[in-house]
């Protein structure tokens, strides 16, 4: 990986990141003055409100509060520049059928100024990440996370009943995963246990596929997903990965924040037969290798976490 560099050209507001390969990623350059002029010019009604940012913010957004009662999420990579879009146009519908508050759109702002995609201005949601101190062994905890997914999947998809009609609500199967896993399993040999790694993987690709309807899933059900107060579950944010489909990617959840007795109860208030369970148990694998490869060598709490995923993942 290069160091980041200026894109040439007067008012371009963008840096490369080089990857692997020849895959290079632009990458806006996001700073406070770009915040707020893109707030003023677009949403004046709020141009007289202070921004903040929060730091550290999620690794898909960087996000300022907007007064007390707003914030702000703008990009950092193109593959979140759907997401505003998407929570404005489902979470509305969503919302009052869910038992946890969610993300409340405001305004979608559009690209300005050099910046390239659009952008979210959201009501602010109290509370603190959820934290695996706090609530692995928490019955509440898996029995709340248990009903908002039951909630959730109950919603009516309309019109959506076959979501081909809408490729940002598909997520690929597991088996579009499997080169990269392989590869990470192979690279994390000494680090964890290879062969019992490749064995759940292989099992969880054998798993028999969902055969259900399509249902409403997160997408990305972690713990920096979620929000309490009091040490209780009070919200579900970062809704980028919504869509229709199998549930059980929705199952890492399972594995970043319960411990194997709560996992046990959340598992049987939601129902999850065993095919179902087996397909999570690979969606909490593969997510943690691809999280431990990307940024476990730079950032300890990543890897204490994904760490964490990969070996309940093969607890079970």
């Amino acid at each position: 990986m290069g160091p980041d560099r200026p894109l040439s050209g007067a008012g371009r507001r963008q840096e490369l990141l080089l990857t692997t390969g020849d895959v290079t990623e632009i990458r806006p350059a996001i700073d406070a003055a770009l915040v707020r002029r893109l707030v003023d010019t677009q949403f004046p009604q709020w141009a007289r409100l202070p921004l903040r940012r929060l730091d550290p913010a999620g690794s898909d957004h960087v996000i300022h509060r907007l007064g007390e009662e707003l914030s702000v999420r703008l990009p950092r990579h193109a593959w979140a520049m759907g997401q505003a879009g998407k929570e404005a146009e489902w979470l509305p519908r969503l919302a009052p059928h869910l038992p946890l508050a969610v993300p409340v759109p405001v305004g979608v702002g559009r690209p300005a100024f050099g910046y390239p995609w659009t952008w979210a201005v959201s009501r602010w949601l109290d509370g603190e990440v959820a934290t695996v101190e706090e609530l692995a062994d928490s019955r509440r905890a898996a029995t709340d996370l248990a009903a908002f997914l039951t909630a959730l999947r109950r919603c009516d998809p309309g019109d959506l009943r076959e979501p081909t009609a809408r490729d940002d609500l598909i997520l690929p199967p597991l088996a579009a995963r499997d080169r990269a896993t392989r590869a990470a399993i192979a690279r994390l040999d000494g680090v964890f246990d290879a062969a019992a790694l490749t064995a759940l993987w292989e099992a969880a690709l054998d798993a028999p596929a969902w055969d259900g309807p399509p249902v409403w899933f997160h997408g990305d059900f972690h713990t920096g997903n979620l929000l309490t107060v009091d040490g209780r579950l009070s919200a579900v944010i970062d809704f980028g990965g919504l869509g229709l489909g199998d549930p059980a990617c929705d199952l890492m959840i399972a594995f970043t924040l319960l411990s194997p007795p709560t996992r046990a109860e959340f598992r049987a208030a939601l129902g999850v037969d065993d095919a179902t369970w087996l397909r999570g148990r690979g969606w909490a694998l593969t997510t943690g290798l691809s999280a431990y490869t990307a940024h476990a060598a730079t950032d300890a709490r990543v890897a204490a976490q994904t760490t964490r995923q990969i070996t309940q993942a093969l607890i079970g």
